[in-house]
């Protein structure tokens, strides 16, 4: 890449050095060129080299076009993370879900739920219990995603 950098630095030098020549034709229009023509007399011309400066209105309008993508970078990436966190907290919303959907379709195929007790022995809950503990389940399930 160096290499390659030096080569067309090299190869511009000339162009830089070549002339500019200027010339007025038979029918009395004046030209330019890098070469003198062959067939009519030129003048070569001193041309000024120097890029030209930016004014003050000019460095404030790209000074105030650098503060306004600075800007709207800044929103952008705050938009994103923004999206980001909402898509996660929806995703976590949706695993949950899930999960509760999934217990509460154990519950419904089960004719009897139990608790465990103090010695790890299971208890089964009577039957005004256990409709009981299924509506509460169903009614938390409904609440947290809605159905």
């Amino acid at each position: 890449m160096r290499n390659l950098l030096l080569l067309l630095c090299l190869l511009a030098t000339p162009l830089a050095l070549a002339g500019t020549y200027r010339w007025v034709d038979e029918n009395g229009q004046t030209h330019f060129g890098d070469r003198p023509p062959a067939n009519a007399t030129s003048d070569e011309v001193d041309l000024d080299t120097t890029p030209a400066e930016p004014d003050a209105a000019a460095r404030e309008r790209q000074q105030r076009m650098n503060e306004f993508l600075e800007q709207s970078q800044q929103e952008r990436t705050e938009r994103n993370e923004r999206e980001a966190r909402a898509e996660a907290l929806s995703a976590e919303r949706e695993a949950r879900c899930d999960a509760l959907r999934g217990r509460l379709k154990y519950l419904k195929s089960v004719s009897r739920i139990y608790r465990v007790n103090n010695e790890g022995e299971r208890v089964f809950v009577d039957d005004e219990e256990n409709e009981r503990l299924r509506r509460e389940f169903r009614a938390r399930v409904e609440n947290e995603c809605g159905g």
